[in-house]
């Protein structure tokens, strides 16, 4: 087992509203956001987790929620040196911020910039007015376009999210969208079907969602329009210009390690002392996390043996580039025997292509998604189990 690279992902659980769709931890603003506490909290967080560093400096940070452009520029500048100040940044560190159109100005944006921030993640959703109204933005399109206008000045790279498959879409809207998305020119599109999770407001008065063959249209469609744009597809639901793949996001997807900071957030951590994977869990709600007298730590747990294929080809499967395994005995410490059998019946089944086997070596073999094995995803990582 090897120590890989290290990641925070710091949580900041406030949105203006909650939306029908997010089973994300977030919770609606009743009153202003306590900042000033809260980043005293979450730095408070982070000296306790330091036993998990391991001497490696931060090779990325992602601010997500919640919303947490809702933060002020002077919190946002205390908390990043803060962090530093515990924990050393890589030279070329990558730190994203998740940002809603609706809660960005002009200063506030450049101001999260000079203190650090050089990516930008904006939820945009949907241009068309009618579709924002029913997944519960509290932007329209013309706050999306002036969002990335925003983006391109004052940081290095911008993501724009995009869903599709929403209530009643057609393939025509769905596209329309997309072409919007493209012309505004970000250098990554996270662009995802809405999907029905529980505890939302949405599973429990579910909206009409476009037939299976309309969602299938879309993606296929929208893959080929967002590949003549220039944009590859890296991940399942990710789309990049070169140069501008998501690290952070990247660092999950390869199993690499992370610590988790604020409201109900999740850590990663391999412990070389142990030889195993350790995943931690804060206190959900605000005010109990923000309560002086108890841990922020909610729970921490080992991964049991058994359960490391899964979690590891889980996340390792969304990417398309191709792999060995290698990379899996090092990121967990178990041996290529433990997933040979499933490797095979993968191979097998046309969902992952095996390459460079010449003289039967497969030690030197790289694993590779098919186009079958991206859309039958959840069947190929139940292999592992």
């Amino acid at each position: 087992m090897q120590l890989p690279p290290l990641s925070l992902y710091v949580h900041i659980p406030w949105c203006v509203q909650k939306c029908p769709y997010c089973d994300f931890n977030s919770h609606a603003l009743k009153g202003g956001i306590p900042e000033t506490e809260y980043v005293s909290h979450l730095l408070d967080d982070l000296a306790a987790d330091l036993e998990f560093v391991q001497g490696r400096p931060l090779s990325t940070i992602f601010f997500g929620g919640g919303t947490p452009s809702l933060l002020s520029e002077q919190a946002m500048d205390r908390l990043l040196k803060g962090i530093e100040e515990l924990v050393p940044f890589a030279e070329d560190i990558e730190i994203t911020l998740e940002a809603n159109p609706g809660t960005l100005e002009t200063n506030k944006f450049s101001g999260f910039s000079k203190s650090g921030v050089n990516r930008i993640s904006i939820g945009v959703q949907s241009f068309e007015l009618e579709k924002l109204k029913q997944l519960g933005r509290i932007h329209n399109s013309e706050e999306a376009l002036k969002a990335a206008g925003f983006a391109h000045d004052a940081v290095a790279t911008f993501n724009l999210d995009l869903m599709h498959g929403l209530p009643n879409q057609s393939l025509e809207q769905a596209l329309a969208d997309l072409k919007q998305a493209i012309a505004l020119e970000p250098y990554h599109l996270s662009w995802y079907q809405l999907t029905i999770e529980p505890n939302t407001l949405f599973y429990s008065k579910p909206p009409e969602l476009p037939e299976d063959e309309v969602l299938w249209d879309i993606q296929a469609q929208g893959h080929e329009l967002l590949k003549s744009a220039g944009y590859e597809q890296y991940e399942i639901s990710a789309y990049s210009k070169p140069e501008h793949q998501c690290r952070h996001n990247l660092n999950y997807w390869q199993f690499g390690d992370y610590l988790g900071i604020g409201c109900g957030a999740h850590g990663k951590i391999t412990d070389l002392n142990s030889d195993t994977i350790i995943r931690t869990e804060k206190v959900k709600h605000p005010k109990g996390y923000m309560d002086f007298t108890k841990s922020y730590r909610y729970k921490q747990w080992q991964v049991e043996t058994d359960d490391l294929p899964f979690e590891y080809f889980m996340n390792r499967l969304r990417l398309r580039a191709p792999f060995s395994l290698s990379e899996f005995e090092q990121r967990t410490g178990l041996e290529r025997s433990t997933v040979e059998p499933a490797i095979s019946k993968a191979v097998e089944l046309g969902l992952l292509n095996q390459n460079n086997t010449s003289n039967q070596d497969t030690r030197s073999a790289e694993l590779q998604l098919t186009q079958q094995g991206l859309r039958y995803y959840n069947n190929l990582v139940d292999l592992f189990l």
